[in-house]
C-alpha cells in the first residue's frame, strides 16, 4: 500500500469493536517495561520505560528499524527471553495477570490458549521432526478437552484457513517439505487454533506473495472482528501497518517515542523519529530519488552515557533539553509522543 492513500482513508482494522476500544479496559496494559542482556562485552539495555496498552478487537501496529526493540518487547511478555536477558522493571497486566511477575505455570497456561505468537523465523520456530499436524494438534490437546481425533479434524481445519492446498495431506508432512512461505502459514494456524484473546504477530507475512499477504492479514482481520480478538502487529512495512492497524506504536532503540491513531499518525506525526521513518517509506514519489534516509544510526545499548532521548544525536530538532530529561507528552487524542521539542 501508499503510505499516502491513509491520510484520505481510515483504517478497517477490527470493525466496531476496534472503535470501542478506548472505552473499555485494555486487555493489555504495559507500563515501564525494562529489559536488558547480559553480554561478554557488556551489559544491553534493550527497551527502557516501555508502555502501550492494547483493547479488546484492536490490532496495534509496532513499527520502528531493526534493533529497536519491537521482538524483545513481546518475547518478555511472554516470558521467553533468552536467558541472558531478564525484566528489570515495569508490569504488563494481561487480563488481570501480571505477565512480569507471574509463575512460569501461569504463563505455560496462557501461552497459545489466550496469549499467542506467530514468529518471524517459521523454520525456527516449528520442531523439525515433527510432522506439522501433530503440531498444531499438540497445542489444542495442551489446552482444550479434545479427543485426538477431534484435534486432527482442526488441525487440518486450521490449515485450509490459512489457505494451505491440500491440507489434510500438508498436515502430515514435516516442514522441511514444505515451502519458506507454507511454513509460514502452518506457524499462523498453529498461533491461532485456540482462538487467543490476544495475537502477537511478528512479521507474519514474511515469505508470502503480495497476494498471499493480503489474503492472511484480511483472515487475521477477519478473526479479530469476528471474535473480540486483539492483535499486535509487528512489522517494518509501513504500508501494511496503515492498512489493518487501528492504532500504532512507534520505537526507537529501546524506547516507544509516538504512539497514536493510524490516520492521525500518517497524517501528522510529531516525533522527528516518526516523520523521518516515513519520509523514507515509498509512497507516490515517481523514483527512488523522492525517498528521504535517516541519517546516523541506531546508538550502542551497551553505552553507559545512553541519554534519555536515544534519538537525540541523529536529530535536527534536538534542544538541549533532550540531553537532561525527555518526558511524555499528549497532543492530540490517544496521540503521545516522547519528545521535548515535537514537530
Amino acid at each position: 500500500m501508499k503510505i499516502d492513500t491513509l491520510i484520505g482513508d481510515a483504517p478497517a482494522a477490527a470493525g466496531g469493536l476496534a472503535a470501542s476500544a478506548a472505552t473499555q479496559p485494555p486487555l493489555l496494559e504495559v507500563d515501564g517495561l525494562a529489559v536488558e542482556f547480559r553480554t561478554r562485552s557488556g551489559t544491553v539495555h534493550a527497551l527502557q520505560d516501555v508502555g502501550f496498552t492494547v483493547g479488546k478487537g484492536e490490532m496495534v501496529g509496532v513499527v520502528g528499524e531493526s534493533g529497536s526493540g519491537k521482538s524483545v518487547m513481546c518475547y518478555a511478555l511472554l516470558g521467553i527471553l533468552d536467558a541472558a536477558g531478564r525484566i528489570t522493571a515495569g508490569r504488563a497486566s494481561f487480563g488481570g495477570l501480571d505477565l512480569v511477575r507471574a509463575a512460569e505455570a501461569d504463563l505455560e497456561a496462557i501461552r497459545g490458549r489466550e496469549l499467542a505468537m506467530i514468529f518471524q523465523s517459521p523454520r525456527t520456530a516449528l520442531n523439525p521432526i515433527r510432522r506439522v499436524g501433530r503440531q498444531i494438534e499438540d497445542v489444542l490437546l495442551r489446552h482444550t478437552a479434545t479427543t485426538r481425533a477431534a484435534a486432527r479434524a482442526r488441525a487440518i481445519e486450521c490449515l485450509a484457513q490459512v489457505r494451505i492446498p491440500d491440507p489434510a495431506r500438508r498436515a502430515d508432512a514435516y516442514p522441511f517439505e514444505l515451502s519458506g512461505g507454507q511454513c509460514q502459514r502452518v506457524m499462523i494456524a498453529l498461533a491461532l487454533a485456540c482462538d487467543p484473546a490476544l495475537l502477537i504477530a511478528d512479521e507474519p507475512t514474511t515469505g508470502l506473495d503480495v497476494t498471499t499477504q493480503a489474503a492472511i492479514m484480511d483472515l487475521v482481520r477477519e478473526l479479530a472482528a469476528r471474535r473480540g480478538m486483539a492483535c499486535i502487529l509487528i512489522t517494518h512495512d509501513l504500508g501494511l501497518a496503515a492498512d489493518y492497524c487501528d492504532r500504532i506504536v512507534v520505537m526507537h532503540a529501546g524506547h516507544v517515542v509516538e504512539s497514536a491513531p493510524t490516520r492521525a499518525l500518517f497524517a501528522s506525526p510529531r516525533h522527528p523519529y516518526t516523520a523521518k521513518l516515513i519520509a523514507s517509506t515509498p509512497h507516490t514519489a515517481p523514483d527512488l530519488r523522492g525517498l528521504a534516509s535517516i541519517p546516523g544510526n541506531l546508538p550502542d545499548l551497551r553505552r553507559r552515557d545512553l541519554p534519555p532521548c536515544r534519538f537525540s544525536e541523529r536529530c535536527d530538532r534536538a534542544v538541549r533539553a533532550c540531553a537532561t530529561a525527555v518526558g511524555w507528552r499528549a497532543v492530540g487524542p490517544r496521540h503521545g509522543v516522547r519528545c521535548e521539542n515535537p514537530l
